[in-house]
Parts: structure tokens; C-alpha cells; sequence
């Protein structure tokens, strides 16, 4: 039986194989006009016809199939070159050899890629509004709906089709990069190297790949190889407002030498004192070396070696409120200290990366490529810590109370509105008058203040009531993969890989400044409101019970520290057939993942082996399918399906309930489940591309954990509590359309159209767990403690049909660009946006809303006036005006040049996200809160930069 099916193979394979096989006709090698370097993944098209070749490492490609004998018209292709049109005459019996085929560097798509890796880096990379974002994976192409989407839309946090930036994936050298914390790409890990990150291929979709096995939003692969680099050096400067101001960059690039060796090194400076919002600081170093050895004229060893250091100050959401006294660019983390500028909100990136990569030709056609990797240093995020000790003698004894008051300048009891609510015993005109003058002339973080309440409980021998605690992840990766590429056949392509990755994550928190103090009692103050000093006699209070009542002073651990072990084995395989009419291909993948959890601190609430130790290993096996087919109608008209079935682990962060604290694992937790599939039509001519593409995508059984202060958990009793949402069903689906018409040779008109939905499919499940001290008493019918869970009702929360938050779904483009003979040039799109959505509370969507502690209806509930209340806020419409531009002269062998953009030309404002607070959280405190003058907890958004512009200025030699 297995010896008849190796037959039936082989015998599809060879009847596949001399489909479409003919004569040899055409041939040649495109090569790059400056260096004369060859250029890979060029695409070649018959025009009129639907013949199409690649070039291979070397720059070749070859036609096999029939061509049409007499005048034809071949179309060279390759991203950041002009196009080349190249009349033949194709005779049968003789061969046509276009060798050597010289192509031009496109210098305006080069600079506008650096503009959109600029974009993608410094506005994508750190805030939690953009960390969904896909956008940045869409520069590498030449498609005019995704160059919409990477340039234009992304400034809005459009998502296409609606997917997170964990739904695609990105390669350096055949080694993925997005993070196993979150799945999400750590854009900061390579930031300012752009330069030697011109070599890049993006895979569409469910599209084949030639490093792996993708996701929905697509494959990036960057190649590093020294020797792919084209040959050259190059100083630039460039000026910005966004995140950083000024950013100075040298490269230098020798190709392969005659010698055997080639090198590439770049190194960058990127610095601001604050970007387009306020106390933004902006500090950045990076360098990045490659060399490579041809060991033989089948084996090449490449060393990439990749350190870029970040440090950056952060911004938050805002409500309406605050934007109204402040403005947009208002950033409540900042203050004064002996007059500069210092944010408590800082983020410093310094990982390392190490890599190796072996290239081998087994033949001319099998190549097998082996990469390593090793991934350093540490994540750290500031922020100030106002759990320390308050001293207070109205009791006639020195005596600590927990919780020093909230020192953030736009704390609610801050505001005008917290002394007009409703029912307020110190309703004052006056005090919020004297509050809205305070925040409109002032309203920073008031770090002397700090320092003084500091200074004063040490002169009374107490510890700092506030210090800046930094929280760190120090991660350690190796990571290792294999890719097989192999040509079967003429028309079958087989790709094959392996990859493997370990991590080691450490996560703690540091005291790194105790503000003008001598230490930090490292206790849980809001688990026991009053304590003597020298003994809290409740474990709870406890960080750490193995080391009761610790003074920790800076450079120390403390509050909590455990260790995270991860590994994903991953395998896939991929065949690829090419046809006259119909190519297709079918791919599928297998992947292993377990975790591991082991505390270092016994925490106070979670004794013995329930924070302390290694907890239970979590497991999963996933696998994924896919596959799709061209037809290929004629040479000006495709038809393109896509399908897929993937299922996904869970991952880090989405794991474990509190892993700061416990060894918690989510109940009931499982792998996402996911399908897909898609159509394109896609015309293309000299003067006309278009792409119109429909689109569906659905997933079941994800989960998601937030954490928040709520007023109203149990009663009217608030905590800081987990919520862990299981069970959530997604679907997109919709229409892109990308339409590229060529006026004349220099005038060029563009559109681009994204029509979607991306809401709930189903309702979900969440319940809750906190670490507080919450009276048993309170607990009845309509809320239920079961172990370290709280449920409400029957745990369901009502999600279907709330649209998900994450940027328009609607985004559509008009614009034009001129290309004068002069090396000049000069854009303008107009960019429409509608259909952004708040991120709804999940907890008022709960029975906690509508049901007191006796799981009875309150009595006042009005269900007209609930739905009213729970509506989903839809954001306005806006249009966004957007202007690019540049020049360059050739001098001899000398590039010298600009590019310059300007965003959002007429200054609109616009919001690209929100979230409801969930400081309260039933009927009653949400209708009372609705009620006010100004909503007291009203929902906080992140609103888009107003006009910024970015100007590169260059030298190649």
C-alpha cells in the first residue's frame, strides 16, 4: 500500500510537472545599474500574456513556458526600482538573452520606505494605543491599497482587515522576532537601522511565504546578508516632530569583495526632549554590524549583530475633560525638577540580538539555510509607587498608614468635575474653579512636592511614602531554525522549515529612586490600612512572607519576582505549483508550546505552593492549514482565493491570572481557534493596477485579562482586582480596494478604500479575582466567591455585536503624485476615516451592572435607560491631508537628495481610540456618573497628532 501511494506521487508530481513545459525562449539577468550587483525576487511579466518569472540569488530568470512568437513587451519589477519596460521579438528556434539588464534605484519609494519605517518605529512601537497595530508590517510593497495603509492610514491605528500585529509575522534572516509574551513585534529591538533593512520581501495574507508558515496579516522577511547589501556608504540627517526631533545615521556597505568577505555596519542617534505631546523625551542609540564569508562557492556564513537602546518618555488617554483645559498634547507624567523636564512614565528598551545564519546550495536547486540566534537584556517601564508608608501621630503613637495620595496631576479629585457631581456634600463653585485654574496653568507632576513629603517623614525616622518603581523583564532567548527550499520540478517549489525558541524571562520590580529618602517598606499597604511600623502582623501585607516587613533601598527587588520558561517547536512544509493557467499551492504547520511559572516571593495573600515555587506546566498543540490558487485569466486579469484553518496557543500574558503575584492559570484556558479565506480580482497594465479584495475571517474561544481599580467590586467596597474574559468570538470581514492609474509618464492618480466590520460573533464569559480584603458578608446570590473567583450571575458578559476597538474600519484614499525627468517630485492624498469605536467596559457588561448582592434586579432599573447607558460610542468622521515630496541630484557616482512629509496639513483633531473606565460599574453608579455636570470616571482617549512633519536629508557615495 505505502509503495502504491509513493507511485500515485510521483506520478501527480511528474504530470504536474510538464504542464505548461516548452521551449526555452527568453532568458537573462537584472542587475542594479550603480553597483552592478544583481537583484533577487525581480518580477519579469510578458505583457498582454500571462507569462511570469522570478530572478533567482543570482539575478537570473528564465521563460519555459509558450510564448507567443513576434514584437512583446517585457516588464521588469522590483521594489525600490523603476519600473523598465524592454521591447523583444521572440522567434521560436532562437533565444532572446536580456543579460546584462540594468535597473535604476528608485530614490523617492527608498525615502518614502524610510518615512513609513520612521512612522512605523517611533508611533507604533510603545503606546498602548498602537501595540495592535499592523501597519508597520505593510512597507515593503508595491500594492497601492497596503502602501495606503502603511503611509497614510497607519497615523490613525488602522488595522487592515481588522487584525493585531501578533496576526503577522516578521523575519530577520529566517528568524521571527515577534515576542512570545504577546506575539506582538518589539519594533524597538531593530529601530534605526533602516538602512541595512532595505532588502525585504511582504508576503500578503494567507500568501505563500518563503520562511515560514504566516498568519493573516502576512509575512515581513528582512535579509541582512552582508552580501546582499548593495555596495555603497550613505550619511543622512534627519529632522521630525512626532516622537523624536533630530536623528543622524552613517552606513557603510562593501558588497562581496574579491576576497571572499563582506561587511555591513550602521550606526544611529535619535534624540528629542519631547515629540509632538508634551515631556515625550526621546533617547535612542543603535548599531547594527554584519559580516559575511563565502566559505565556498556553496557555503556562506553571515554574522548580524543588532543593538539598539530606547529610551522614551510615555503619554496616556485623556478624557474630554482634560482635552478641553490642556489640549491634545497635554501628558500628565511629566513635571518640573530644577527646571527640565522629567517624566515618571519612562520605557527603556536594551535587547541585544545575536545572530548567525549558514547558506547552502546543496545544488542549484536546493538550498538549505540553518540560522541561531541569541536575544538579551531587559524591558523596563517607570512609574511612581505610592503604596509606601504616611506617618500620622493623631493616635498618640507613630503609626503608618498605607496608600500616600495619588500624586498624578489629572487624579479625578484633581478636577472641576469631582466638585460638581451630583450629591458631592462640598458641592463648591469656588473649589472647582479654583481646581480648573490650577490644572489650565499649571497641572504637571510636582516632583518637589515629592521630594518634600519624602524628606519630611525621614526627618521623623520613617521610610519614602513615594518612590519610582521600575517594572523589568530581563529576557534570555536562543533560538534556532532551518529552511529548505527545493525545486522539484520546473513549476514545484518545495519550502520546508523547523524552528525552535527558548526563553527565559525574569519579572520583577526595581526600586530605582527613593526620591530624596533612606527606604521603602516593601509591604502591600491597600491589603492592611493601618500599621505599626516595626511589625504588620498580616501576612497579606506581605510581598514576600519568607522576608517579612523588608526595607529595600534602590537598586533592589521588591513587591514581586518570578521567572517565566517558555518553548514553541515549530515545523511547517509548503508546496507551491505554477501552471499556464492556475498556479496553487497547499501549506500546513505544527506547533508545541508549554509554559512554566516559578515564583521567587511567597506573596502574603497566596501562600505555600500558590505563588511560591514552579506551578502547574501548561501545554498546547496547535496546527494550521492553507492554501490558494491564481487563475490566470490572461495576461491583464487575475483571480486570487485564499483559505485557511489555524488554531493558536494562548499567549504569555494571556496564560496566567496575575502572574505578579500567584501561579494562577486561567481557568478552562485553550487554544484560539481561526478560519479565513479571501478573493481577489487584480487587473494590471502599463498604465492601470488594480486590486479588489473581499475578505472574511473569524475567531473563536480567545481570552483577554485586564487589570483595574473598580469603586464598586463587592457593595460598595472598590479593590484592584484581575478580569479574565474567556470564550471571545471575533469576525472580520470586508473589502479592500487599491486602484494605481499612470495619467501620463510623470502624473500618477491613486485610491485605496477599506470597508469593514469587526465586532463580537458571540457573547463571552468573565469572572474576576483580587488580592484585597473583601467582606465575606457582602457575598449573596448575585455575587458568588467561588475559591479565588467572584463571578456575577452566571458569569456571562454581553459582547455580541459590540464592534471591536481598534481604529477606523473605514479608511479610504484619493491622491496623486508627479515624477519630473528632473529627479524631483511631490504628492497629495486625502484620507477619509469613519467607523472607530470606544473599547467597551467588559465588567458593565456583566450582571454586575444590572444586579444587586441578592442576585435580584435593582429596583430602580430601567432597561430603556440601560441600553441608552451601555451604547457603544461611535467617533466622528475626519479627513486627513497629507503631503510628500523630494529632490535628488546625481553627481559622478554621488547621490545628494531630500524627502520630506507633512501629516495632517489642516491640523484636525481626531480621535484614533478610547476606553471606558471601569471605576464604576453598575447601573446605579453609572447612571449617577452619566448624570453629573461632567462625568466624573468619562471615558479617556488617545487622540491623533495634529500637523507634524518629517524631512530626511541624504548623501550616497
Amino acid at each position: 500500500m505505502n509503495q502504491f501511494y509513493s507511485r500515485f506521487l510521483l506520478a501527480v508530481m511528474m504530470l504536474t510537472s510538464t504542464l505548461g513545459m516548452a521551449q526555452e525562449l527568453l532568458k537573462g539577468r537584472v542587475i542594479d545599474e550603480t553597483t552592478e550587483e544583481p537583484i533577487p525576487g525581480a518580477i519579469i511579466t510578458i505583457r498582454g500574456s500571462n507569462q511570469q518569472a522570478t530572478t533567482d540569488a543570482q539575478g537570473y530568470f528564465v521563460f519555459e513556458q509558450d510564448l507567443e512568437e513576434g514584437d512583446q513587451m517585457v516588464i521588469i519589477e522590483s521594489n525600490e526600482y523603476l519600473t523598465r519596460n524592454i521591447p523583444v521579438v521572440i522567434i521560436k528556434g532562437s533565444i532572446v538573452n536580456l543579460d546584462p539588464l540594468y535597473l535604476k534605484v528608485d530614490n523617492i519609494q527608498q525615502e518614502q520606505a524610510q518615512g513609513i519605517v520612521s512612522l512605523t518605529e517611533n508611533d507604533l512601537a510603545d503606546d498602548d494605543n498602537a501595540a495592535n497595530n499592523v501597519s508597520g508590517l505593510l512597507q515593503a510593497t508595491r500594492d497601492q491599497f497596503l502602501r495606503a495603509a502603511a503611509f497614510d492610514f497607519s497615523a490613525t491605528f488602522f488595522r487592515p482587515r481588522g487584525l493585531n500585529s501578533e496576526d503577522g509575522k516578521i523575519l530577520i534572516n529566517g528568524l521571527e522576532m515577534n515576542k512570545q509574551f504577546s506575539g506582538r513585534p518589539q519594533w524597538s529591538n531593530w529601530g534605526g537601522i533602516n538602512d541595512l533593512q532595505r532588502n525585504q520581501t511582504f508576503t500578503m495574507g494567507l500568501a505563500p511565504a518563503d520562511d515560514t508558515f504566516g498568519g493573516y496579516g502576512g509575512v515581513q522577511s528582512i535579509d541582512m546578508r552582508a552580501s546582499q547589501q548593495r555596495a555603497g556608504s550613505q550619511i543622512s540627517y534627519a529632522s521630525a516632530n512626532r516622537s523624536y526631533r533630530a536623528r543622524f545615521m552613517g552606513t557603510y556597505k562593501s558588497g562581496l569583495l574579491s576576497s571572499g568577505w563582506a561587511y555591513a555596519i550602521t550606526a544611529s542617534r535619535r534624540s528629542g526632549e519631547e515629540g509632538f505631546v508634551d515631556g515625550t523625551l526621546y533617547d535612542a542609540n543603535s548599531v547594527s554590524l554584519n559580516v559575511e564569508r563565502k566559505l565556498s562557492e556553496n557555503h556562506f556564513l553571515n554574522f548580524t549583530g543588532i543593538y539598539a537602546s530606547n529610551r522614551r518618555g510615555r503619554r496616556t488617554a485623556i478624557t474630554e475633560e482634560i482635552k478641553d483645559l490642556k489640549g491634545i498634547e497635554y501628558n500628565p507624567f511629566w513635571g518640573l525638577q530644577d527646571n527640565a523636564q522629567r517624566n515618571s512614565r519612562i520605557r527603556e528598551i536594551d535587547e541585544p540580538i545575536l545572530m548567525l545564519n549558514h547558506y547552502w546550495t546543496i545544488s542549484p536547486k536546493v538550498q538549505l539555510q540553518t540560522n541561531a540566534s541569541y536575544q538579551f537584556g531587559k524591558i523596563g517601564n517607570t512609574r511612581i509607587d505610592n503604596g509606601g508608608t504616611r506617618l500620622d501621630n493623631t493616635l498618640g503613637r507613630d503609626v503608618y498608614i498605607g496608600g500616600a495620595p495619588n500624586p498624578n496631576p489629572d487624579y479625578y479629585q484633581n478636577l472641576p468635575s469631582y466638585f460638581l457631581r451630583n450629591g458631592n456634600t462640598s458641592f463648591d463653585l469656588a473649589s472647582a474653579f479654583r481646581a480648573e485654574q490650577e490644572f489650565i496653568n499649571d497641572g504637571q507632576l510636582d516632583w518637589e512636592d515629592l521630594y518634600r513629603q519624602n524628606l519630611t517623614v525621614r526627618e521623623n525616622g520613617g521610610n519614602s511614602i513615594y518612590a519610582i518603581q521600575e517594572d523589568r523583564i530581563d529576557d534570555n532567548q536562543f533560538q534556532a531554525s532551518t529552511i529548505l527550499t527545493a525545486d522539484l520540478a520546473d513549476n514545484i517549489l518545495l519550502t520546508a522549515g523547523a524552528n525552535y525558541r527558548k526563553l527565559r524571562s525574569e519579572n520583577y520590580a526595581l526600586l530605582q529612586d527613593l526620591l530624596g529618602g533612606t527606604g521603602f517598606l516593601d509591604v502591600d499597604f491597600f491589603a492592611e490600612e493601618t500599621a505599626n511600623i516595626d511589625q504588620v502582623q498580616n501576612d497579606a501585607a506581605q510581598s514576600d512572607v519568607r522576608n517579612p516587613n523588608r526595607i529595600v533601598t534602590e537598586g533592589d527587588r521588591y513587591k514581586y519576582n518570578y521567572i517565566i520558561d517558555a518553548n514553541v517547536v515549530n515545523a511547517f512544509a509548503q508546496a507551491q505549483f505554477k501552471t499556464n493557467k492556475i498556479d496553487y499551492f497547499v501549506a500546513g504547520s505544527v506547533t508545541q508550546t508549554d509554559y512554566q511559572r516559578d515564583g521567587l516571593y511567597e506573596n502574603g495573600n497566596f501562600l505555600g505552593n500558590e505563588s511560591f515555587g514552579k506551578s502547574e506546566k501548561v501545554d498546547f498543540t496547535n496546527f494550521g492549514v492553507k492554501g490558494g490558487a491564481t487563475y490566470k485569466i490572461n495576461g491583464l486579469n487575475l483571480l486570487n482565493f485564499n483559505g485557511a484553518y489555524i488554531t493558536r496557543a494562548p499567549y504569555i500574558r494571556n496564560t496566567f491570572v496575575n502572574a505578579r503575584q500567584n501561579n494562577l492559570i486561567v481557568d478552562g484556558l485553550e487554544s484560539e481557534k481561526s478560519y479565513s479565506f479571501d478573493g481577489s480580482y487584480i487587473y494590471r497594465s502599463p498604465i492601470l493596477k488594480l486590486r479588489a479584495t473581499g475578505y472574511y475571517t473569524q475567531f473563536e474561544d480567545g481570552n483577554d485579562i485586564n487589570f483595574f481599580f473598580t469603586e464598586n467590586f463587592v457593595g460598595e467596597q472598590g479593590g484592584f482586582i484581575q478580569e479574565v474574559v474567556t470564550g471571545i468570538d471575533r469576525r472580520n470581514y470586508g473589502l479592500e480596494l487599491g486602484i494605481e492609474y499612470q495619467i501620463t509618464p510623470t502624473i500618477n492618480l491613486k485610491a485605496a478604500v477599506a470597508a469593514g466590520q469587526n465586532i463580537y460573533s458571540d457573547d463571552a464569559q468573565v469572572y474576576y479575582t483580587t488580592d484585597d480584603q473583601l467582606r465575606e458578608d457582602l457575598f449573596g446570590g448575585g455575587i458568588v466567591r467561588d475559591g479565588n473567583r467572584v463571578i456575577y450571575g452566571d458569569g456571562s458578559v454581553n459582547l455580541k455585536n459590540y464592534h471591536v476597538a481598534g481604529g477606523p474600519e473605514t479608511a479610504a484614499q484619493i491622491g496623486f503624485e508627479y515624477r519630473d525627468p528632473e529627479y524631483w517630485n511631490i504628492g497629495v492624498t486625502a484620507n477619509y476615516f469613519a467607523n472607530g469605536y470606544i473599547d467597551p467596559s467588559i465588567i458593565r457588561r456583566s450582571d454586575r451592572f444590572r444586579l444587586d448582592e441578592d442576585g435580584q434586579e435593582f429596583n430602580d432599573f430601567d432597561p430603556v435607560l440601560a441600553k441608552e447607558l451601555l451604547k457603544q460610542e461611535q467617533f466622528d468622521d475626519y479627513v486627513l491631508v497629507n503631503v510628500i515630496g523630494g529632490k535628488s541630484w546625481r553627481i559622478d557616482d554621488k547621490y545628494v537628495g531630500f524627502f520630506a512629509t507633512i501629516n495632517n496639513v489642516f491640523n484636525i483633531e481626531y480621535k484614533t481610540g478610547g476606553f471606558e473606565q471601569s471605576r464604576t460599574t453598575n447601573f446605579q453608579s453609572v447612571r449617577d456618573d452619566r448624570n453629573n455636570p461632567t462625568e466624573v470616571f468619562a471615558p479617556r482617549y488617545f487622540f491623533g497628532n495634529g500637523a507634524t512633519y518629517y524631512l530626511n536629508v541624504y548623501l550616497r557615495f
